[in-house]
């Protein structure tokens, strides 16, 4: 039996490449079948995309759970029906805004927040994606989603033009930012260009391009996969108990790290998966095994 490569990529995605067209490219590099991204970007957009293979891609729920931070340019006076630079143009108005009331209409966003999805997105309901819909002309209106901003600032304004860096959680839409942005300031807005800096524990300074994965071996470049969540405390299995947690059994041990996933080991070290403390039944219950 051919082994597989297993672990993680942080690959800078580049302009104009779906997140499907990376996994694609790295199937073809890598050779491995089985490969998955962990948060989509938009064509238009750069940054990181974290890429896992083999056994880790059990892993990219866990990941797309982790926070993100983006830098985003906006042009405000223009709206479009994608809220980006690939869209059509569906309103312009003057662009009569201080630097002061910039800050002041960015404060509004940060914290808990409710979002409406773009029309132009990954989105399901009823089965097919918002996007689909929005081509075949029919008006759907998703649903508000609980998101949260941790940190919004200004990094540039240059007036139409206004770069922000956004820190926040899982599922937010800086498309969706931009168009309420435009809303509240009453100019309209969209993104022309977007960045994600980081995914998790997952930077924009150590991702790695696909033109130096293509010079290079991969394997200089594959994490493994308990990068992803080094973050957790980590609990050692009892010799002899690997087999039966890797069948989804209860296993013995202490609560070495308290409550909460943990990453669990082998008793001779080798990273198995995640499990959490029943304190129940003082043991440990897996919870995703690689």
């Amino acid at each position: 039996m051919k082994y597989e490569l297993s672990g993680i990529l942080n690959i800078n995605k580049p302009r104009g490449l779906t997140s499907h067209d990376v996994v694609d490219k790295i199937r073809e590099i890598s050779g491995v079948r089985k490969v998955g991204h962990a948060g989509t970007l938009d064509p238009i957009a750069t940054g990181v995309l974290v890429i896992c293979l083999g056994k880790a891609t059990r892993l990219v729920n866990f990941i797309m759970q982790s926070p993100k931070t983006y830098r985003a340019t906006l042009r405000l006076g223009i709206s479009t029906n994608t809220h980006d630079a690939e869209g059509e143009i569906i309103r312009e108005a003057p662009v009569n805004v201080s630097l002061e009331e910039l800050k002041e209409a960015l404060k509004s966003f940060v914290g808990p927040i409710e979002q409406i999805p773009p029309l132009f997105s990954a989105i399901k309901i009823a089965g097919k994606r918002l996007y689909e819909l929005a081509r075949e002309g029919k008006e759907v209106t998703p649903p508000p989603r609980k998101v949260e901003i941790y940190r919004l600032e200004v990094v540039e304004w240059n007036r139409p033009f206004l770069t922000i860096e956004v820190e926040c959680s899982p599922g937010t839409y800086i498309r969706a930012l931009a168009r309420d942005l435009g809303e509240k300031l009453g100019c309209g807005a969209h993104v022309t260009e977007l960045t994600r800096l980081r995914s998790g524990r997952f930077n924009l300074e150590d991702a790695v391009t696909l033109e130096e994965l293509e010079r290079s071996k991969l394997k200089q470049h594959l994490l493994p996969p308990e990068v992803a969540v080094a973050d957790l405390p980590a609990v050692i299995l009892e010799r002899g108990e690997e087999k039966r947690i890797r069948l989804g059994q209860k296993v013995r041990g202490n609560p070495q790290g308290g409550e909460g996933l943990h990453k669990v080991y082998s008793f001779d070290g080798r990273f198995l998966g995640l499990a959490e403390w029943d304190k129940i039944a003082k043991m440990w219950q897996p919870r995703l095994m690689l």
